[in-house]
């Protein structure tokens, strides 16, 4: 029996979650487990909760809700929850809303993807879209079929897989991130008592012309799919900078 972690950051009652936890379902010779938010933690990245104690409620056979962030979720799952019977693979998802180029790093649906790598178990993490016509049944039968893939050829658990569905769609196309422009994103406001407060993530997002890009490709109408790494050192800015070694290397006299 191969087990299938399935998770998200919209929290335990979204639609998606269940769509995606449904399509692993219609595999033959799964097992999945749920392990998720019990409430919304968009944008919560790869925040772990160390400042106080989390706790896990079972809510049916194979579903747990838990109080903290996606990664928490994972980190439970794999080190505690399942620790004798590891999954072959985490889902998570089916966001409500895209997760597009530099957004991964906000994305808490990519960092419980993010948190199933670093404990060694490849990851996909699924996000849509959302506008008039849309439907988590149709993105949930791609997944499917992806997940179907992954059991068989998706090993590296390095590699995560990053999945955006536009609202309607009709090709897949494998890409690079795309690079939003950020500006005009707080909205300040006045209280009832004359108060300033501020909403972050206001305005509409925009985004760099770039050919091959996620955002292209669901701007055409495709599936992105978009293999990501935990590996974010700039590889061509190490020779340039070995001089530092010699130039700042040797401790102060005096």
């Amino acid at each position: 029996m191969v087990r299938i972690l399935v998770t998200n950051d919209d929290g335990i009652y979204s639609e998606g979650l269940r769509k995606l936890a449904d399509a692993c379902l219609r595999i033959d010779g799964v097992e999945v487990t749920i392990v998720a938010p019990d409430r919304e933690q968009s944008a919560a990245s790869h925040a772990l909760t160390l400042n106080r104690p989390l706790r896990m409620l079972k809510l049916r056979e194979n579903e747990y809700i838990v109080d903290g962030t996606p990664a928490d979720c994972v980190n439970l799952a794999v080190l505690k929850l399942l620790r004798d019977d590891r999954p072959a693979l985490v889902v998570s998802g089916i966001n409500f809303g895209p997760n597009l180029g530099d957004d991964v790093t906000y994305s808490g649906t990519i960092s419980a993807a993010f948190e199933g790598a670093l404990l060694d178990v490849p990851s996909i993490a699924f996000s849509t879209l959302v506008g008039e016509g849309f439907s988590f049944e149709r993105c949930a039968e791609f997944a499917e079929k992806l997940i179907r893939w992954a059991l068989d050829h998706h090993h590296d658990p390095h590699i995560i897989l990053n999945v955006n569905f536009p609202v309607e769609f009709s090709g897949v196309r494998v890409v690079r991130l795309g690079n939003r422009i950020y500006a005009g994103d707080i909205l300040e406001r006045k209280d009832p008592r004359g108060r300033t407060y501020y909403w972050i993530g206001g305005g509409k997002p925009t985004w760099r012309p770039g050919e091959d890009t996620d955002f292209e490709a669901v701007e055409e109408g495709c599936i992105a799919i978009t293999p990501l790494h935990l590996d974010l050192t700039h590889h061509e800015s190490i020779a340039p900078l070995k001089p530092l070694e010699e130039l700042l290397g040797h401790p102060a006299k005096g």
